[in-house]
């Protein structure tokens, strides 16, 4: 005896295709949480806002080398077009997937890094030994690292989150390879990406939800050894000491700091206008780099100033609520150090242009020209997406028990 089947009314005439097409475009244009929204959001537009900058603070001294105005601004718009759909990438990546990834992630970026001692490999720029070059490819390996320290660092945390009650637990190995690696980039005098790196294994280690006297011991050991290492270098002193004396010297020490602040000065609450700074007639060094906020200031005026400032303040909002709303410890740590890390380097860049911390030589996140920073704060931001889709979206309290 055969049985029957029934169909829903209407099924015979829909196409077999229609219902997997619709599941995908479900899943494709699927409601996303708040953070997803202001991390993307912040992200797109503090990297367009950086090409345009870059474009305008870069014409003036690309004309005087012979090449093409456009010619900077033309490379930091192909960075973003590389790195925009590659954040958007990692953001479909499941949690899963940064864990087993940490490790390898962590011997790749110091591997890459030791290349820069590597002889026909290695460069220095600046004074610092933090470059390599692969036939026309030259990338800065330091800015990866931090990246990969955020994920093994979290994952360190995380296997030993029922035991961060005991130093031992939260030194080893966190401490001894850590060292190692960002030691890697101190051999290359690069004190500022130190720094950096120094602020990400903190940012990790805070949201872990350590003890404070754990938490304040790597602090005060850090801070010892960064103002070690600064007083062991006569130029590093100088820089140091200039911010302190109103009569340094103008044509060193005093040069870039000097007309930083005087082009940041100038523009004003509205600014000179797009295109319309002086400085960058050669007269600022790095002006499209570790000085662009200068050029903010001087073309768009205190309002562009703010801007940017919001833009990063919304930017680590987002970044909270991830940490606030995950129930994952391993997103809370890492997000924790991602956050650190662009929040933190944004502050100092900008300090620098304000004179109130001396010249450390770090890029302004999303906005200074440059492949290496420009990708790897766009990978750390498709790790913050990927991790925001792990927080449920419009999810209602449950309903009170009635009472008996």
């Amino acid at each position: 005896m055969t049985q029957a089947t029934t169909r829903p009314p209407g099924g015979a005439d829909r196409p077999r295709g229609a219902v997997s097409a619709r599941v995908s475009l479900g899943r494709v244009f699927a409601p996303v949480p708040v953070e997803f929204l202001l991390i993307a959001s912040t992200a797109l537009l503090l990297t367009g806002f950086g090409v345009v900058m870059v474009l305008s603070a870069t014409t003036a001294s690309a004309l005087s080398a012979g090449e093409s105005p456009y010619n900077d601004g033309l490379q930091q718009g192909i960075y973003a077009a590389l790195g925009v759909p590659l954040m958007f990438i990692v953001s479909r990546f499941p949690v899963a997937f940064f864990r087993k990834i940490a490790w390898i992630a962590l011997f790749g970026a110091v591997a890459l890094q030791l290349l820069v001692f590597v002889p026909g490999i290695g460069y220095a720029a600046g004074g610092n030994l933090n470059w390599i070059r692969i036939g026309g490819l030259s990338a800065q390996p330091s800015e990866f690292l931090k990246l990969a320290l955020a994920l093994w660092a979290g994952l360190v945390l995380y296997r030993k989150r029922f035991r961060l009650d005991k130093l031992r637990h939260v030194a080893i190995p966190l401490v001894p390879i850590g060292v190692l690696a960002i030691g890697t980039v101190l051999a290359g005098h690069d004190l500022g990406t130190v720094i950096i790196l120094v602020l990400v294994l903190l940012g990790t280690l805070f949201f872990s939800g350590v003890r404070l006297r754990i938490f304040l011991l790597p602090v005060v050991l850090g801070a010892i050894a960064v103002i070690g290492y600064a007083v062991t270098s006569e130029n590093r002193m100088n820089r140091i000491l200039s911010m302190f004396d109103s009569e340094c010297d103008y044509l060193k020490e005093c040069y870039q700091p000097l007309h930083g602040i005087w082009g940041l000065a100038s523009g004003g609450v509205f600014g000179m206008g797009l295109g319309n700074s002086t400085e960058k007639y050669n007269w600022l060094p790095a002006a499209g780099d570790d000085y662009i906020f200068a050029i903010v200031g001087e073309e768009l005026g205190l309002i562009g100033c703010v801007v940017v400032l919001l833009l990063f303040a919304t930017f680590a909002v987002g970044a909270f609520r991830i940490i606030r709303n995950s129930e994952d410890p391993f997103v809370k740590m890492v997000s924790g150090g991602i956050v650190a890390w662009i929040i933190g380097q944004a502050l100092i860049n900008i300090g620098v242009v304000l004179r109130v911390i001396p010249v450390l030589g770090v890029p302004l996140p999303f906005m200074s020209a440059g492949g290496s920073s420009l990708i790897a704060v766009l990978l750390a931001s498709g790790v913050l997406l990927a991790f925001c889709r792990t927080i449920p979206v419009g999810a209602e309290p449950s309903p009170p028990r009635p009472v008996r």
